[in-house]
């Protein structure tokens, strides 16, 4: 093995076992998959859960705001919509104080189903403290915030 395979495999290693980035990655994935079977009870995945509870709001949204609270592109918050939409959940309509802009509302079905979902995100999420080393749960959602 030459010193340059050595090096990479070092730093490979070092990855692995540093990178904040890699290690919250995993624990998202596995988060998500998660709630993901939590929430398959009502039909929902995590991040239709996480868009549904964005739109839970008095006013219409913009997609700008959902997508910025999301940590989305625009593109990706659209595509996100499309099957909401198709299942009656979510309304979308044309911003009227700017015809390019699209506002977003819960629709009955919609509001109902996120109240049907909202106990099993709770029960779910209750769990999550006993799972954490430090139980430090402020401090990781703290932590967390300033990432993202």
């Amino acid at each position: 093995m030459s010193k340059t395979d050595e090096t990479a495999f070092e730093t490979t290693r070092r990855v692995r076992d540093t990178c904040l980035c890699l290690h919250a990655q995993r624990a998202a994935r596995k988060l998500a998959r998660r709630f993901d079977d939590a929430l398959r009870p009502v039909g929902l995945t995590s991040g239709q859960f996480s868009l549904l509870n964005s739109l839970n709001r008095p006013e219409p949204a913009g997609m700008g705001a959902v997508a910025s609270l999301l940590g989305l592109d625009r593109t990706t918050l659209t595509a996100a919509l499309k099957p909401l939409e198709r299942r009656g959940l979510v309304q979308i309509c044309v911003d009227p104080r700017d015809r390019r802009g699209r506002l977003m509302t819960l629709t009955p079905a919609g509001q109902a189903l996120l109240t049907a979902a909202t106990p099993l995100w709770a029960s779910e999420h209750a769990l999550l403290p006993g799972l954490l080393v430090e139980r430090e749960v402020d401090s990781l959602r703290r932590d967390l915030l300033a990432l993202s």
